[in-house]
């Protein structure tokens, strides 16, 4: 029985990882004042708690769907940080978990 080989085909890549990806999405949100009223206003949040709870996994979740809510967000945000609309959806799903 031939073994399988050890490396990955070149176009399978590792998952990313989904507080990087959540990360990226928000400085690119953040980049755009008018975006980070809009998500500022519907998350509640003020620029102070955005920046202390940026590392917990259910802020990172909501910057997503945020982004997840307006789809032409969600493929500008991704083509700005090289990945897929659905990489980021994943993230999302991720750090739901």
């Amino acid at each position: 029985m031939p073994s399988t080989p050890s490396y990955r085909r070149r176009d399978e890549r590792p998952a990313p990882d989904p507080v990087a990806l959540a990360l990226q999405a928000l400085g690119w949100i953040a980049a755009e004042p008018d975006r980070l009223d809009r998500l500022l206003a519907l998350t509640g949040l003020d620029p102070a708690d955005l920046r202390a709870r940026a590392d917990e996994p259910a802020l990172l979740a909501a910057v997503l769907a945020f982004l997840e809510a307006n789809e032409p967000d969600l493929v500008a945000c991704a083509e700005a940080i090289d990945t897929s609309p659905e990489a980021l959806v994943a993230a999302r799903e991720a750090l739901e978990r």
